[in-house]
Formats: C-alpha cells, sequence, structure tokens
C-alpha cells in the first residue's frame, strides 16, 4: 500500500477511535495533544504541492505555455510535460492557450524540470525484476502576468506517484513507454488543478 495512503488511513481511523473516547481532567488535554498531532500529520495527505498562488484574475484570457526547460538526461521529457499540461488547460479550462510568450498573452505559465527519479517498489517473484515502481519530477514552475507579477509561483514543485511496469525500469521514460504517458497525464493534471486552486 502507498505509505501516503496509509498514513491518511491510519490517521482517519485514530480521529474516529478518539472521537468516541470519553475522557475527564488531565486526561483530556493529553488527548486534545495527540488528536492536534493527528490532524496535523493529516494535512500532508493528498498530492497537493505547497506554493505561492494569487487568484487568476477575471481579465486573463490567453494563458502562453512556451516549452519547458529540461535540466535532466531524461529525454524529452520536458515536450511530452508540456504537451500533457497544454492539453489539459485545453480540456479544464475556456483560456486560450497560446505556444509562446506573445505580447497578446495575458499570462505565461513556464516550468523547468530540475530531475528526475525512478526506485522500484515492489518485484515479481517470478521473475525477480520490478513490477511496481515509484517515479518523481521536480519541477520550477511559475505564472506570471502581462506585468511580471506572480499568479502562482513553486520553486520546488514535486510530483510522485506509483507505476505499475511491465519492462525493465531503465524503459520507463523512453518515448513509446505507456507508463510515460501515463506519468504525463497524471503530471498535468495535478499541475493545473494546483495552479488553477491556488496550492
Amino acid at each position: 500500500m502507498n505509505p501516503r495512503t496509509w498514513a491518511c488511513r491510519a490517521s482517519a481511523r485514530a480521529r474516529a477511535e478518539f472521537s468516541s473516547v470519553k475522557v475527564v481532567g488531565s486526561q483530556q488535554a493529553v488527548v486534545c495533544g495527540v488528536l492536534a498531532a493527528i490532524l496535523l500529520f493529516s494535512t500532508g495527505c493528498g498530492y497537493h504541492t505547497a506554493g505561492h498562488a494569487v487568484t487568476i484574475p477575471e481579465g486573463v484570457h490567453t494563458i502562453a505555455i512556451p516549452a519547458f526547460v529540461n535540466q535532466t538526461q531524461t529525454y524529452r521529457i520536458e515536450q511530452r510535460l508540456t504537451s500533457a499540461v497544454v492539453r489539459e488547460m485545453l480540456l479544464r479550462t475556456r483560456y486560450r492557450i497560446v505556444s509562446s510568450a506573445e505580447d497578446s498573452a495575458d499570462a505565461t505559465l513556464r516550468g523547468t524540470v530540475l530531475s528526475t527519479s525512478t526506485s522500484p517498489l515492489t518485484y515479481d517473484s517470478q521473475t525477480g525484476r520490478a513490477s511496481t515502481m515509484l517515479v518523481v519530477v521536480s519541477m520550477r514552475v511559475s505564472l506570471t502576468d502581462r506585468q511580471g507579477k506572480v499568479l502562482y509561483q513553486n520553486p520546488s514543485y514535486f510530483f510522485r506517484e506509483e507505476y505499475q511496469i511491465s519492462r525493465e525500469l531503465t524503459s520507463f521514460f523512453e518515448e513509446d513507454s505507456p507508463a510515460f504517458e501515463r506519468l504525463s497525464q497524471d503530471f498535468a493534471r495535478t499541475l493545473v488543478s494546483n495552479v488553477l486552486e491556488g496550492f
């Protein structure tokens, strides 16, 4: 089970159990302290990442999404992620999307892929090969308006997800890899949600 999912479920069970316990006196203070710690821990559940955001102004109608910059050794990952984000923006919003930071754009979304990593989580008992892996993509992301005002910014944007693989671990980021395609779609969905919701 995903450690984050396990933590969320554990904290939810703990909250449910503590809500049914009757305590008095000094025990109440102890229980309140434990509940506060559990609630603080459970706020980490989910895939939102911390960033600085301002609500996108109503005057923004056109968003430029130039090709992301790739500072990793992962071949063409910036192209795959940029295309996925453009597609997600077109599907989920009414903004007009352009591919370059033109003068006509009301805002510009820029991204730099800082690092990518894969690590095996589970193995196939028959073949000994990894069957599930954890993928982490780190980026620097910003959305600015025409005057340069920051509407959304996260210099340390992390995307983490588990994927089942049917081939070697090293082939995950190959262009024709179905898992790589899923990663791009999941990444775009999460990033666009964070930008629009201000996370």
